[in-house]
This record gives structure tokens, sequence and C-alpha cells, in this order.
């Protein structure tokens, strides 16, 4: 990956030709973001092409480091990619929603505070959903949640008020006893300690429906439920097709992103329909928090 053999053979390659080397990160210097592997690297070529968002935020020998010893550039695709964020945080079309997810608030209060100042609407679903429920006094069962997270959601709460952000949450959801088992709609508080919510229900569907037809801008990162399992997955199969819909009669611009969203969207044949999806998960998180990525900054200061 490193060193004279490899220097030696980069110098044989022919216009057109590809070197393909081993994964980085099984050199600890990598991670330790080292000077000396980072020159190491650089006496391979003769320029750096950073195309790799999904990488940018980490402070790594190959991501940041280099750039101080060779000629440094941003690739197209990372190019877009940050476009496509700065729009969407700083000047997106008016109504502009997100619709957020995932199993931790904990890894994204940052991200949701700071959306919160530019958005109109934002959608809560998922297993971060179950926070909120269970903080407005419903029972939610066997359910997956976050403890010690009151402080978190109040403030989330909170800053929404203060920002004039209409924050949403599920009216219904899908429970189930198990994985494997059949799910059934049922409203709040007909929850028991049995039950699994493992899904948004048709109501909360509706008006996550009616959010998307009144957007001009639209966020996606994060699934509505378990999607994975068919019987579970028609709240993110519902809200992929609207958005796909929306997108494609031109009503609608259409930021999707997350390991579990684009899963979920190509699940479902919706890719052809989002105006961008963002291959990275958290370099797109840390980003939409207003984070300087280490990757970024080092080619700014490189120009």
């Amino acid at each position: 990956m490193v060193g004279s053999k490899v220097v030696e053979v980069s110098k044989k390659i022919s216009n057109g030709e590809i070197l393909l080397l081993e994964n980085l990160r099984f050199h600890k210097e990598e991670e330790l973001n080292s000077k000396n592997f980072a020159k190491e690297l650089s006496k391979i070529g003769d320029i750096y092409v950073n195309e790799a968002f999904s990488c940018s935020h980490r402070a790594h020998a190959s991501i940041s480091e280099i750039t101080n010893y060779i000629n440094s550039f941003a690739g197209n695709q990372l190019i877009s990619e940050i476009n496509t964020i700065k729009m969407l945080t700083d000047g997106p079309k008016k109504p502009v929603s997100c619709i957020i997810g995932g199993s931790k608030i904990s890894t994204k209060i940052g991200v949701l505070t700071n959306l919160i100042k530019k958005m109109d609407n934002i959608v809560i679903v998922g297993a971060m959903a179950n926070n909120f429920i269970k903080y407005n006094k419903y029972n939610i069962g066997k359910s997956i949640y976050e403890k010690n997270v009151k402080n978190l959601i109040e403030n989330v709460i909170t800053q929404s008020n203060t920002h004039n952000c209409k924050l949403s949450i599920p009216i219904d959801v899908v429970v189930s006893k198990n994985y494997n088992s059949k799910g059934q709609i049922k409203n709040l508080n007909q929850i028991d300690d049995t039950d699994l919510i493992l899904d948004i229900g048709e109501k909360t569907v509706k008006a996550i429906s009616k959010i998307i037809d009144s957007s001009k801008t639209i966020l996606w990162n994060g699934p509505a439920g378990y999607f994975e399992v068919d019987e579970f997955s028609q709240g993110s199969n519902k809200i992929a097709k609207k958005i796909n819909e929306n997108t494609k009669n031109k009503s609608l611009i259409s930021i999707a992103g997350g390991g579990d969203t684009v899963a979920a969207i190509n699940k479902f044949n919706c890719s052809d329909g989002f105006t961008y999806i963002s291959t990275a998960g958290g370099a797109f998180l840390e980003l939409l928090e207003g984070k300087i990525l280490p990757g970024i900054k080092a080619l700014e200061i490189n120009e």
C-alpha cells in the first residue's frame, strides 16, 4: 500500500490504467493521521483527488494530512455533495421539511438543533420517535428507545417553538409481538406492554404525505420503520413513493442520505425520482449539523 515497491509499480502504469491498492485502514498510521504515512502515500501519484465525501469527516492520513504533500483537488462528486447540502441549509426553496429517523436521538441532536432553525417542518419517525411517544406519557411496550434523553427532547421542543418549526411525531403505529409476527395498527393510547412498535400507521402516513405535498424542498434521513421486513415496510415505502412522485412532477426538490434510507429507497425502486441521494452517513449528518469536515477543510487550506 505504501513504500518503494508501490511507487515503482505506480510509475509503470500507462495512461488509462488503474492501480488498485489494499484498504489503507489496515495500517494504524491511516487513522492516526500520520505525517510520515501521508508523505509515503503522496509519492504514489502526481495529484490527489478526494472523491470520498463519505470519509471526509475523518481526520485520516489519506483524507486530510496527504494534502500537505501533493497537489490536491476536490472531485466532482464531492463538490456535488457539498453544494447540495449547502443549498439545503443555506437557501432552500420554501416551505422546507425534514423527515428524520434513526435509533438514537443523542446521535442526531446536533443535526436537529441546526435544522430546526432552517426548517418549516420536522417529522420524527423510526425508533427515534419512540422517545417522543414515551415522553408524551404513552406506553411504548417493548419498543426500542434511548434512556436519559428527557432534556434533549425538551430542548428540541423548545427550539422548534422558538423558531416556528412544526414538530410532528406519529399519531398511530404498527405494532407486533415480535419481528416475525403480523403487524397491527394501533393509536398511541392502545399500545400495551407486550407490543413492539415497528412502523408508522396509516393516519401518520397521510399526515406526512400532506407535509410532503405542502413542501418545495424535503430532506429524508432515516426510515419510518423496520423496512427490511415487508410487513413493517409500508411507512417507508409510501414516504419514498410520495417523494418520488412529487419530485418527478417538478413540485419538489428531494434530498436523501444515510445508508438505511438509501437501502429503503432502492428496495422500493424509487431512486430515479429523487433530486439527490447522498451515499454518505456520518459525513452527511456532520455537514448538516454545521461541522467543519477535516477532508474538506484540508482542501480549502491547500487551494
